[in-house]
């Protein structure tokens, strides 16, 4: 009863806590129930049963100067991930019809590096202008550490949001990448608020960070106002640096989300990658603290697949958002 009660002082203004936010995560398996249905009493009061769906476009591939530990594409990674330069304008138009087919809310256009360069943000920028002019649907792009300049170019084509993850904790970030730092990174979301559009900022667990870390990193992500937070979940690839991790447990993930729930009580959380692989069956439960996830696959791996997704949300009670209302 314990959780229920703190939900309810949520909802009453009273945020959660650093000191309750770990103590949410080191809860016992036993309580897990009670915690996801406190986090749910919440995501209820603000979002109703309604999933926001968004589909990724990898649109530039690889080649990437930044060696983040844990991602495929990063410079050092021997894997096997594809490799090619930005997709041409037609191409990103075409992903964004076959995103609103699917009805999603979102269509969200990544590309991989530091920072765009001057001739991929053109690109990106006239893709938008004929995607806004065609399709019915909300644009998030993903390009990496921006200028002031820069960001109100993409806010001027039309983005509506951009997406710049802080990751984890400042205190963990230097285990995980060296080219760039946390402070880097944060002046990117600060650039991104300030240009007008929404921000979307989260971070990856399971990469050897602390209980404290992952509490940390939610409270540094409302100290910059992020408007739509992605929690993803370390699926380590062969050829990282974080091959050798074990994966998280369902029970670990879920009260990562709840914590999440309840430090962000009104703002739209994604389960997003790693569900399917550190989730398994429980990835349903997901639901019950996040209002948002990536469905056709991320970036460098695929998802349960289209079908499976709006199965699991009919299924389990909840109702896709519908983009003509949102």
């Amino acid at each position: 009863m314990f959780w229920i009660e703190r939900a309810r002082r949520t909802l009453q203004g009273t945020i959660i806590s650093r000191a309750e936010a770990l103590e949410l995560l080191m809860s016992s398996d036993d309580d897990l129930l009670d915690v996801l249905h406190a986090a749910f009493l919440i995501r209820r009061h603000y979002f109703g049963r309604s999933v926001t769906i968004h589909v990724i476009k990898n649109a530039k591939s690889g080649l990437c100067s930044e060696d983040c530990a844990f991602c495929s594409q990063a410079s050092g990674a021997n894997t096997d991930s594809l490799r090619y330069a930005l997709q041409k304008v037609e191409e990103l138009v075409e992903g964004a019809r076959d995103a609103h087919r699917l009805k999603a809310l979102r269509y969200c256009v990544v590309t991989s590096g530091k920072a765009p360069q001057p001739e991929e943000l053109d690109i990106i920028c006239e893709a938008v202008h004929q995607i806004k002019k065609e399709v019915p649907i909300q644009i998030c792009v993903s390009l990496g550490i921006l200028t002031v300049e820069q960001s109100l170019k993409l806010k001027k084509a039309g983005v509506d949001r951009f997406n710049h993850n802080l990751e984890s904790s400042e205190r963990f970030y230097p285990s995980i990448c060296t080219t760039h730092n946390f402070t880097d990174r944060k002046r990117t979301t600060q650039i991104v608020k300030a240009s007008g559009m929404e921000l979307c900022s989260g971070g990856l667990i399971g990469m050897g960070e602390t209980l404290a870390d992952r509490v940390e990193m939610a409270f540094a992500l409302r100290e910059v106002q992020a408007d739509s937070i992605p929690l993803n979940f370390l699926d380590p690839r062969p050829g990282t640096i974080l091959e050798n991790l074990v994966r998280l447990t369902p029970a670990d993930c879920l009260r990562a989300l709840a914590m999440f729930r309840f430090v962000h009580p009104d703002k739209e959380i994604r389960v997003a990658g790693g569900r399917e692989a550190c989730l398994g069956s429980m990835q349903v439960l997901s639901l019950y603290a996040a209002n948002s996830i990536f469905t056709k696959g991320y970036l460098t791996t695929p998802g349960q697949g289209y079908e499976e997704d709006m199965d699991m949300i009919a299924k389990a009670g909840f109702q896709v958002t519908d983009w003509t209302v949102a």
